[in-house]
């Protein structure tokens, strides 16, 4: 008999996983501006079954928009029904052309790429970003690189170092597929800028890089605001 504690209340959708997993991260559809901000709800939950869970975040739960919204269980199938249009009507297609011309040398050369130039063209951003811009703004702190450990756990690029405190800068590129003013963080970042804080005692930014420069300016003032407080 399975361990109460282990139990697994998650359905399993198999090899379907994939395809909803991609769509529903690339529509945004389950970003807390759509079903709110669920892992902080459930900490301050802090249920024993998910019967309590779930009356709790039909009762708790609100949209993270300009204008909130309480969040139903019609909300949820709507989203679910958008999720399956995106599938049917864009994601299907587009893999089914993609899947008809895809050569052997595509795949090599995406692997060269991602490994060689996609890695390169990302430091040289984080560099510039660093040096041409953010130490220059701030000539009293030092940045410098996080460990990997850090950098994959914790989604930091970069540590601002004052005194014996730290705030944190992640870097993201601009593409032309995304701009700034739609990222939304997820759940996961949310919680690990927090247990940087927690640690480093300072907060973290993200910075977006276009050209090498600083994309999202006004981030300047926040990290400014940030410097002194530290300092206090």
């Amino acid at each position: 008999m399975q361990d109460k504690k282990n139990r697994k209340y998650s359905k399993d959708f198999g090899k379907k996983e994939k395809v909803l997993n991609y769509a529903c991260q690339t529509y945004h559809l389950s970003r807390p501006n759509k079903v709110g901000a669920v892992m902080a709800l459930i900490r301050e939950c802090q249920p024993k079954t998910i019967e309590e869970w779930e009356k709790w975040y039909f009762a708790k739960a609100f949209t993270e928009s300009k204008n909130p919204i309480k969040i139903t269980l019609q909300i949820l199938a709507e989203l679910g029904a958008r999720l399956h249009e995106k599938i049917t009507e864009v994601v299907i297609p587009e893999w089914q052309a993609a899947f008809s011309e895809l050569s052997l040398q595509d795949c090599k050369d995406y692997i060269k790429n991602l490994t060689i130039n996609r890695t390169y063209d990302g430091f040289i951003r984080e560099k510039s970003v660093v040096n041409d811009g953010l130490a220059k703004h701030f000539s009293d702190v030092r940045f410098v690189e996080s460990d990997n450990d850090l950098d994959h756990a914790g989604d930091i690029d970069y540590l601002g170092l004052v005194g014996g405190k730290a705030f944190g800068i992640q870097i993201k590129p601009i593409t032309a597929k995304a701009n700034f003013g739609n990222y939304s963080v997820s759940e996961r970042m949310k919680n690990n800028f927090l247990d940087f804080e927690k640690k480093y005692q300072g907060k973290v930014f993200i910075v977006f890089s276009l050209d090498g420069e600083i994309g999202n300016t006004e981030v300047i003032k926040d990290i400014e605001a940030e410097i002194k407080r530290l300092k206090q």
